[in-house]
């Protein structure tokens, strides 16, 4: 057995964990606070790497600007979709909100290729190519960036989680008609949440998209962080964080025997079937 090829995998795995888990985040913000699944995660990812496409390609912005002004943007889209469609669902169901924002994910799915071109668009965020080692070890340097930012990210959604405003989302999480009663505007947390989920989208499909490129296959990053939320338990910001470090290392092993569509559809599939055990 090569204890260093083993090493090697699952140190990247790690980093690949952290990018997942930044997606996933998302997830849980919008599940703390309003007690819903929001399958429009991955499109969100999608919508923002091409938004930061096209402000770095199309405007002419540098991609210092471009990145955040993108963040800005799909801070606003998750607030325009809180506001003009998920709260127009107030009073109905839940499992129709939840298929509301399944449909937005497919929506937006078709809709980005369908403005920007079906063609991978690259993303030059300024990372080099080269290789670096740690030690023997070979760490992709894209990884290891995008993995230190992510988990930067998700230690910084955990202060605001313990800071006013988080105090504010956890009160509506816990009672909404009691925060009603108390004075906090419900709809505006809730609004904030789904504002601060589209960033963190934002930021995880820029990673990627500087990893892979952006096309269409980035939505496909729901799958992954609704298992990895799920793995959590939904409304933990450091269980998404340990969940997405158990996900990526199992992945980054089982890649060594299987093709990557294999092994992330499989451990995937794994965690549905172990949380419904």
């Amino acid at each position: 057995m090569d204890w260093l090829l083993i090493a090697e995998l699952a140190l990247n795995g790690v980093f690949v964990g952290l990018m997942y888990a930044l997606v996933a985040l998302g997830i849980a913000l919008i599940y703390k606070t309003s007690g819903l699944a929001n399958l429009a995660q991955g499109a969100l990812a999608m919508a923002g790497a091409y938004a930061a496409w096209a402000l770095s390609t199309v405007v002419g912005l540098p991609m210092w600007l471009a990145v955040p002004g993108a963040i800005v943007v799909m801070f606003g889209v998750g607030v325009a979709t809180e506001r003009f469609a998920l709260r127009r669902m107030i009073g109905q169901p839940v499992i129709m909100a939840i298929m509301l924002t399944l449909g937005i994910e497919i929506m937006l799915r078709g809709l980005m290729p369908g403005i920007a071109g079906s063609a991978v668009k690259k993303l030059d965020i300024g990372i080099s190519n080269a290789p670096l080692f740690v030690g023997e070890l070979l760490v992709s340097r894209a990884l290891l960036i995008g993995g230190s930012v992510s988990l930067a990210l998700i230690l910084v959604a955990a202060w605001i989680f313990n800071s006013r405003i988080g105090i504010v989302l956890r009160a509506v999480a816990d009672d909404q008609t009691a925060s009603w009663a108390v004075g906090i505007r419900v709809e505006r947390a809730i609004a904030i949440a789904w504002g601060l989920s589209a960033g963190c989208a934002t930021a995880a499909g820029v990673l990627w998209g500087a990893t892979q490129g952006v096309d269409w296959s980035l939505s496909l990053l729901l799958i992954k962080a609704l298992a990895i939320a799920i793995l959590g338990g939904l409304d933990s910001i450091i269980g998404v964080l340990v969940a997405g470090l158990i996900v990526g290392v199992a992945e980054s092993r089982s890649e060594e025997h299987t093709s990557e569509l294999q092994s992330r559809f499989g451990i995937s599939y794994a965690v549905f079937c172990l949380k419904k055990k």
